[in-house]
């Protein structure tokens, strides 16, 4: 029998140090390819603009305390960050949220009400259920009731959610609870939001059982009563989600790996010697001279794994990369969180449980979230102080905060709070103030945003040793994003390996 010396692992570990791999961007999805590549033993350098890495992930300081200023949480379906917290050594960290409900606010007659309990992405089994009357009112309840009468042969497969939901149940449904769920979730109307993938076997279940109400108890009962609408069950992080990033940084560093910050990569293309990377050091916006002037860079090497949003992916890969000039571009919102530390005894009670979401159009904010009644750490590190966060920005409409100082946002952030909680929150209120914008790619559960993904992974992966990951791709989330990051990472790491 002969054997393939070329599979033997001494002659795969030669191989992988001969490989050198640049990683340009430093979110999550650039994190986890450039360790998927870095713990075989090849050579890696990951190249980010910003000052920190973590894209999406970030820590800030409001006095003292540290908190979330972009993800906070992250979804446990699929098992795939549970996993990744387990290989990092981070298990004791996990830690759910607290029990408490949501509020939903800008009821047209109601004002703010407890959001109803019992359904999928705002759809209810039972439109006479008093929580869903009291936002919907007498009149929403029994045009939404119709879908139990209504006869099963006008029910056809629908695509988009809002639709269904506005032909069954009545355009009081959807606007009042769908899509303060989907505006929450995915910044982004019902109408443009995929059943199929948002509420997978739901076309089904209605077609089977005749009712949309009646479909949504089905899939609850199949799911022994759990919700299945997205953000149902989240987990955090004992310190914030950035304990993560520290963790994949400090796993980097222990593999040999090299992380550059600040540097601005201009331009990626493929030569006769595999990839070259030009790039720049980006220069201190508070330096007092020219002398830190913009240095310029070159990096080669076998390969190029590019992990930032989709625009500037574009904008790097489509000189090398034609067909991806074919593969139309996603609408991402951009979306900005402002969060508030608060000395604010009124919120102790948590007088609208651990967040609110709006009814589009009636507030200036989408969501606010109540960090000190939703995590139990922070609530502890926050002593008797609150924390909220409020978030800007969806699908087509900019951020309200987007042209304002840090101070003015910050004021419109305060008094958006004390209209979503129902607590006066004066001026004086407010103790420190952070503002977060970042670009939220769009996710996957978007009409037509899997075909796009999908002519875009197709013309990148035709190219030898180039790989993209991150969230234009993968969709929204970690529970998404790592997975594909890691299964990109393994294509790239094979080609450079065994072919």
């Amino acid at each position: 029998m002969t054997v393939d010396s070329s599979r033997d692992p001494a002659a795969l570990a030669a191989r992988a140090a001969e490989r050198h791999v640049l990683v340009v961007g430093g979110g999550i999805g650039g994190l986890i390819a450039a360790r998927e590549c870095a713990k075989v033993g090849i050579r890696v350098t990951l190249l980010e603009e910003a000052d920190a890495v973590g894209g999406a992930i970030r820590r800030a300081q409001l006095d003292g305390v540290a908190v979330d200023a972009g993800a906070e949480s992250f979804a446990t379906r699929g098992g795939h960050v549970r996993a990744l917290l387990e290989e990092l050594g981070l298990t004791d960290r996990i830690v759910a949220p607290e029990a408490g409900s949501a509020w939903l606010a800008g009821i047209p007659g109601v004002g703010a009400a407890p959001l109803p309990v019992g359904g999928i992405l705002g759809v209810p089994a039972n439109p006479f259920q008093d929580d869903v009357r009291r936002v919907i009112g007498w009149s929403g309840a029994w045009r939404a009731y119709l879908d139990r009468v209504r006869p099963p042969l006008t029910i056809g497969h629908q695509l988009s959610l809002g639709k269904l939901v506005a032909s069954r149940m009545g355009a009081k449904v959807r606007d009042r609870l769908v899509a303060p769920v989907t505006t929450g979730v995915y910044s982004a109307s019902p109408d443009d939001v995929d059943v199929d993938i948002a509420a997978p076997g739901l076309n089904a279940a209605l077609t089977r059982v005749g009712s949309l109400s009646g479909a949504v108890q089905a899939l609850r009962d199949g799911a022994g009563g759990a919700a299945k609408a997205p953000g149902a069950a989240v987990e955090g992080l004992v310190g914030g989600m950035s304990v993560l990033v520290d963790a994949l940084v400090e796993d980097l560093d222990r593999f040999g790996a090299e992380v550059r910050t600040g540097v601005r990569v201009q331009s990626v293309r493929r030569t006769d010697a595999g990839w070259t990377v030009d790039a720049e050091i980006e220069s201190d916006p508070d330096a007092d001279t020219d002398e830190e002037a913009e240095e310029p860079l070159s990096f080669t090497a076998d390969a190029v794994i590019v992990a930032t949003s989709e625009a500037a992916a574009r904008a790097l890969l489509t000189p090398g990369v034609p067909a991806l000039a074919h593969a139309a571009p996603s609408s991402s919102p951009e979306i900005e969180i402002v969060t508030l530390l608060l000395d604010a005894p009124g919120l102790s009670v948590a007088p609208r449980g651990t967040g609110v979401l709006t009814v589009p159009a009636s507030h200036t904010a989408k969501a606010l979230t109540h960090s000190t009644a939703k995590w139990g750490w922070l609530r502890e590190a926050a002593g008797d102080r609150e924390i909220v966060r409020v978030s800007f920005g969806a699908q087509g409409e900019p951020a309200a905060t987007a042209d304002l100082s840090d101070d003015d946002a910050a004021g419109l952030a305060l008094r958006e709070a004390s209209a979503l909680l129902g607590v006066p929150l004066a001026p004086g209120s407010l103790l420190a103030a952070h503002r977060a914008r970042y670009v939220q790619s769009q996710p996957a559960s978007i009409i037509g945003s899997g075909e796009r993904r999908a002519a875009a992974r197709a013309a990148v992966q035709a190219v030898p040793g180039l790989a993209v990951v991150g969230a234009w791709l993968a969709g929204t989330g970690l529970a998404q994003v790592i997975p594909d990051a890691k299964d990109e990472a393994d294509r790239l790491r094979r080609t450079l390996l065994w072919e």
